[in-house]
């Protein structure tokens, strides 16, 4: 198994996503926004691409702010899939906006994508997916594992040798508080 710890270091990009995000709590709901689109353009693509793109990205989806992508229309998705700073894949743009009209409906009954995420815990891995699945569009295995793990409901972003891990530890990610060997059943 390779893990994330092993590519990161040193990179221009993996290191700063890694060292400073990647597996870290986050309650942001623009922050989190942006994690599950980042997810979903990264679907059968690396994440390289997706970290390279990511300024762009993010100007070009008004800093992922939920409300104004939920108010995208054909206009909008015409400027996108024009943009060559972004990925342009028409599902994946029309998924991130049909997601960000789904989390404002969420969070009217949840209060917040956090707090419906806060809300479920624990599930298993096939328990998120299923979940997901039920509220989002675009929702596979691997875009919901990576965005759980990625803000630290899921374990597996770090080894316990990396010095990220001793990093995040402290901060008390959801996944320690059930116990990893919860997730091995999955």
């Amino acid at each position: 198994m390779s893990w994330y710890c092993d590519i990161a270091p040193g990179h221009p990009f993996h290191g700063p996503y890694h060292d400073q995000e990647y597996g870290f709590p986050l309650t942001d709901q623009r922050a989190l926004f942006e994690r599950l689109c980042l997810e979903i353009f990264q679907a059968g693509l690396s994440w390289l691409i997706v970290l390279k793109k990511r300024p762009s990205l993010a100007l070009a989806f008004d800093g992922f702010d939920p409300a104004k992508v939920a108010a995208y229309g054909e206009a909008d998705i015409a400027r996108l899939m024009a943009d060559a700073g972004i990925i342009r894949n028409r599902r994946k743009i029309e998924a991130v906006i049909e997601n960000a009209r789904r989390l404002l409906r969420l969070s009217e009954e949840f209060g917040s994508l956090a707090a419906w995420i806060a809300a479920h815990h624990p599930l298993t891995k096939p328990g998120w997916i299923k979940l997901f699945k039920s509220r989002f569009v675009f929702m596979g295995g691997e875009v919901v594992g990576e965005f759980l793990m990625s803000i630290g409901y899921l374990p597996g972003a770090h080894r316990a040798d990396c010095p990220v891990f001793a990093r995040i530890h402290p901060l008390d990610p959801p996944w320690m508080r059930v116990g990893a060997e919860f997730y091995a059943k999955a």
